[in-house]
């Protein structure tokens, strides 16, 4: 919301710049180091499964390079003219300046716009970060172009930008259609949400409307609980009563939305450069700010391990594939004779894998959880795309100079990545000598997600 120059301001800001500790320098060669042994695990270990058996044809999550050395991601969302883009201006100090995001109290930001580091500000088109490969967003090309319009990329020299990378999202506007956007608005959503390290929900407490666009934004969020964060905004604009009644209108309005047993965090603020209004929480407030913002601290500094423990979690799915497809593949060969016809018989293993205990076979040979199983209907979907006859069993995938695809793929899901993570919580040179801190076959843990 643009207010008059007449309204003071907070009478000091240092607090932001403390908190995220913006003045200390950062150990970049480590960092780089860590990242190019990262990539290199992933280029040799596991992305030679993921492309023998098609793994991104099954869950469409091609990981780029670009996605292996981006910064932390922070999205913002939430319904129309709830102070997003004005707490992005707030934390980057961009305030009355001429390159401040633009704020009002209609509907204002249409675009997906990425604030991200850069040596000069300039704003960098949507086609243009879709075609850099060096980027993470080249895989955004295949929401076409109308969404590539929308999408805009403004860079800055910033100190918080030169470690995290922050999106803003169009308002949830509850009467609009999604085809009314020319763009698979909520696809696009989905996009941002499974590569975000951060999700700020925003709320005004003024207006608190939970409607369909908002329940099926929850229903994306679905999964991601750890990394969501509640705000709500503008606190300031409600006496402390008030306020009270509001926190607990949003919990019951968003208690079916959030089926989990612990709650989101909710910070409850206002995230603007203006002093808070006289007569409420002003303590309250200044400390749910802090806390807010040791939590992005905590996802900036601990963005190495976050990224390793991704990487990790996308092997041990892709091995599960590999499992999966291979057992498909040594079904049908069994089930085949001389006088089958081969879709029939592939066909009968489709409809019905427990029939032929291929899901209940990988649980009792292999340490797979139940609870990483792909749903078993994506695979009728997956082979009518992809021939059976196209695969090899994993048998035949080994090579005298590469190893095995599926001995190389455990290595780096039980000794290589707990190792690189073991170095950089003791600070060491990344290396693979040692699991020592982690336990080589024990999943390392991410001490961003909550307990």
């Amino acid at each position: 919301v643009i207010l008059p120059p007449s309204l003071p301001y907070h009478l000091d800001t240092s607090h932001i710049d403390e908190t995220l500790r913006l003045a200390t320098e950062e150990r970049a060669s480590d960092f780089a180091a860590a990242i190019q042994k990262l990539r290199k695990i992933y280029h040799t270990s596991i992305k030679p499964m993921e492309q023998a058996y098609k793994y991104n044809e099954l869950r469409q999550h091609e990981i780029s390079d670009g996605e292996i050395t981006s910064k932390p991601m922070v999205l913002f969302l939430g319904p129309w003219s709830v102070g997003k883009s004005s707490m992005i201006n707030y934390l980057l100090g961009l305030h009355d300046s001429p390159y401040q995001l633009y704020t009002g109290a209609e509907p204002t930001t249409s675009e997906f716009t990425v604030i991200m580091h850069g040596e000069k500000i300039r704003s960098v088109e949507g086609i243009v970060m879709a075609a850099d490969s060096s980027r993470s967003f080249s895989p955004l090309e295949k929401f076409g172009q109308n969404f590539l319009e929308k999408l805009i990329g403004i860079e800055m020299p910033h100190k918080l930008l030169e470690r995290v990378t922050f999106v803003d999202t169009p308002g949830i506007i509850e009467n609009r259609k999604q085809q009314e956007r020319g763009y698979p608005f909520n696809d696009v959503c989905q996009w941002f949400i499974d590569r975000a390290d951060l999700i700020f929900v925003v709320f005004d407490p003024t207006k608190l409307d939970v409607g369909l666009e908002l329940e099926m934004l929850f229903k994306q969020l679905k999964g991601r609980e750890s990394q969501i964060r509640i705000i709500l905004n503008k606190a300031d604009n409600l006496a402390t009563q008030d306020l009270m009644r509001v926190y607990g209108a949003l919990f019951w309005s968003l208690a079916p939305l959030i089926n989990v047993t612990e709650p989101p965090r909710v910070y409850v603020s206002s995230f603007w450069p203006y002093d808070y209004a006289p007569d409420t929480s002003r303590e309250l407030f200044k400390r749910e700010e802090i806390s807010l913002l040791e939590d992005l601290n905590q996802v900036i500094e601990n963005r190495m391990e976050n990224k390793i423990a991704f990487i990790r979690q996308h092997g041990i799915r892709v091995r599960i594939h590999g499992l999966l497809v291979d057992r498909y593949v040594q079904t049908f060969k069994e089930k085949m004779s001389f006088f089958s016809d081969p879709e029939l018989v592939f066909q009968e293993i489709v409809d019905d894998p427990d029939k032929f205990y291929i899901f209940k076979s990988i649980l009792a040979k292999t340490n797979v959880s139940k609870f990483d199983l792909p749903n078993r209907d994506a695979y009728r979907d997956f082979f009518g795309i992809n021939p059976i006859a196209n695969f090899k069993p994993l048998s035949a995938q080994c090579s005298y100079i590469g190893g095995c695809l599926l001995d190389k793929i455990e290595k780096a899901i039980t000794t290589e990545l707990p190792a690189l993570l073991s170095s950089i919580n003791s600070g060491k040179q990344p290396g693979l000598s040692s699991c020592e801190a982690t336990g080589c076959g024990e999943k390392p843990k991410n001490r961003y997600r909550k307990n």
